[in-house]
């Protein structure tokens, strides 16, 4: 089968398109025919092996898993004889995790990380959400436990996470303020933001709105900047700092350490985000997008064997909610 491979971590120009074998699915796995991948921040910081630190899990020197990608939908080719849930011929979505290898055009994993893709969307669409619409689900529902009737801040509103986190707080019954830049502003409104913020223009932390929830996507405020904008009791959840761009040892780690050693010492609820995609939220999130609460916004659209220009053109912050590769 053809995938996209890489031998050694550095820019997009080390990811090639190879010849390599398909997998085989062990007694508890289904083979999936893959008919799109979605891109997210995590493969260009793993395709860097970036920050350094994270190469102690996924190796030294080299990546240990071959194949980038993890975000995929298509159809079941096969199944192990142990797989109940899933059967050859069903349309499905999932993520693979940090196994990685969802740039191929076959993958192979276990049925728990299945689930039936939303029947109201495209391959491509269903490709675009598992990992960020599990962080937007996680945070929000879980982390954040948002409520009828709260205010509800996503800071980084046009990203991946953030247009689907601004849909997800809306189906919840927030009001929502969106947090993105310029030219991004209708956008987010179009999804349902009541209230819109530019960052080039105006700094939400010193805006004179109180919010119950503040879902931080970028990380590019100090904790005294985000608590400010929540109310005495309100949550802030923490997921990692999109604005963090690599070179460095620790990355986005040093915020999300601030936040875990003062959270015992205010009222105020301070969460970080570890947002782990299994069968259950893949399912919640089919059932926001069949019932039209949902739906993911593609910025472009890549075949397999440009992933390197479309890591390129993730990496250079020009993209918008989600790049898709069609496979």
């Amino acid at each position: 089968m053809k995938a996209i491979v890489q031998d050694r971590y550095g820019p997009p120009e080390t990811l090639t398109l190879a010849d390599v074998d398909t997998p085989v699915p062990a007694a508890d796995e289904v083979l999936v025919r893959v008919e799109a991948a979605a891109l997210n921040a995590y493969d260009w910081h793993a395709m860097r092996g970036d920050p350094r630190m994270a190469r102690l899990a996924m190796g030294r020197s080299k990546p240990r898993a071959r194949i980038r990608g993890r975000d995929f939908a298509g159809r079941v080719e096969a199944v192990g004889a142990d797989v109940r849930q899933v059967r050859p011929g069903d349309a499905v979505f999932g993520d693979l995790g940090e196994a990685n290898g969802a740039f191929a055009e076959y993958v192979c994993l276990p049925e728990t990380l299945v689930a039936p893709k939303p029947a109201n969307l495209t391959p491509q669409q269903a490709a675009a959400l598992p990992l960020a619409g599990v962080t937007a689900l996680m945070g929000l529902r879980d982390a954040g436990r948002v409520e009828p009737g709260q205010h509800v801040l996503v800071n980084g509103a046009s990203g991946g996470v953030g247009t689907l986190a601004v849909q997800l707080a809306k189906a919840f019954g927030a009001t929502v303020t969106a947090v993105c830049s310029t030219r991004n502003v209708d956008l987010v409104r179009s999804l349902g933001a009541d209230h819109v913020v530019d960052y080039t223009r105006d700094d939400f932390s010193h805006g004179p709105r109180r919010h119950d929830v503040v879902f931080d996507l970028v990380g590019n405020r100090s904790l005294t900047a985000l608590r400010r904008t929540l109310t005495p009791t309100g949550t802030l959840v923490l997921s990692g700092g999109g604005v963090y761009r690599g070179g460095s040892l620790l990355g986005p780690v040093l915020l999300l350490a601030r936040g875990q050693l003062l959270a015992p010492f205010v009222r105020q609820r301070i969460v970080r985000l570890d947002a782990t995609p299994g069968r259950q939220h893949l399912d919640a999130l089919r059932a926001h997008a069949e019932a039209g609460r949902l739906t993911p916004v593609i910025d472009r659209t890549y075949p397999l064997h440009e992933v390197p220009q479309a890591i390129r053109y993730l990496e250079g912050e020009h993209a918008r909610a989600k790049v898709v590769i069609t496979i």
